[in-house]
């Protein structure tokens, strides 16, 4: 019995450290991974009535926390130095896996009927959505590194796991978040961990019942939303500001479009797993 209960927990502890691939990768959704992982259910249901069977859900889910902290911290030291040494060639690779998972996410968004005022929807929220985000440090100057940003980044990747498909990761990465946050996991930052668990928490417990409110009522609505905010962030990763293609070569044109065909492709395959086991 005792060990079964081992094994149990050592199990959970790897699933978490593959769905910490979805905090930090961009194109990857944590909500895919725990779907496939089959923790998705039992996490939202948790998230969603978190007084039911506290005690319980719980504890079986702090081996998957502390295997998700532990994934975190041993994938940021190669993803650092991929992105400090080809980031823009690295940016087209998570543009294409993000782009892979648009099949499934417009599939997705049909489930329940398409609507003239789903494609307005849609496109407003790409042209009013793309307007205001390349705008937004004119607008609002660049976004300060501290609590309350780290805060909104957990937030972001939280609402990966509750919208199975969603990758916030490149959101952060065109509000400048990134790039810092990978370095505070490698280093293991608890500046970076605490408000960024806070912020996730919290997003968990207060948008799980919301976003079940709104995926059986406005399914196709919420679904069109998040398609224009995937498309649009997903342009402006590979674009400056934030690509910077100083000194890009042949050589490095032909590795971004061989990584964004491969990214692609992983992401799709990903969207088809997670239809499998949602």
């Amino acid at each position: 019995m005792k060990n079964k209960l081992i094994k149990d927990w050592f199990i959970r502890f790897i699933k978490g450290v593959f769905i910490a691939l979805g905090f930090i990768l961009p194109g990857v959704s944590g909500g895919v991974l725990a779907a496939i992982l089959g923790l998705y259910e039992r996490m939202l249901s948790f998230m969603a009535h978190i007084r039911q069977n506290f005690k319980q859900d719980f504890w079986f889910f702090v081996p998957v926390g502390l295997g998700g902290i532990a994934g975190i911290i041993l994938l940021s030291n190669p993803l650092e130095y991929l992105l400090t040494t080809y980031k823009a060639v690295v940016l087209w690779g998570f543009a294409g896996a993000i782009v892979g998972t648009l099949p499934s996410l417009f599939k997705e968004s049909a489930k329940t009927g398409r609507r003239r005022s789903d494609w307005f929807l849609f496109i407003g929220t790409v042209i009013i959505g793309g307007i205001f985000l390349y705008n937004m440090t004119t607008i609002f100057g660049d976004l300060p590194i501290n609590f309350f940003s780290w805060l909104l980044a957990g937030g972001l990747i939280a609402l990966g796991i509750i919208v199975p498909g969603l990758s916030p990761s490149n959101l952060l990465l065109y509000l400048g978040l990134f790039d810092p946050m990978i370095k505070g996991f490698k280093n293991a930052d608890l500046t970076v961990f605490i408000p960024m668990a806070i912020g996730g928490a919290l997003t968990l417990v207060i948008f799980s019942k919301l976003m079940h409110y709104l995926l059986q009522n406005f399914h196709a609505k919420v679904y069109h939303f998040i398609l224009g905010i995937v498309v649009v962030s997903t342009l402006l990763i590979v674009i400056p500001p934030v690509a910077d293609y100083t000194g890009f070569t042949l050589l490095s044109v032909c590795m971004s479009i061989v990584l964004f065909l491969i990214g692609g492709w992983i992401g799709y395959w990903m969207s088809h797993l997670e239809q499998q086991y949602k």
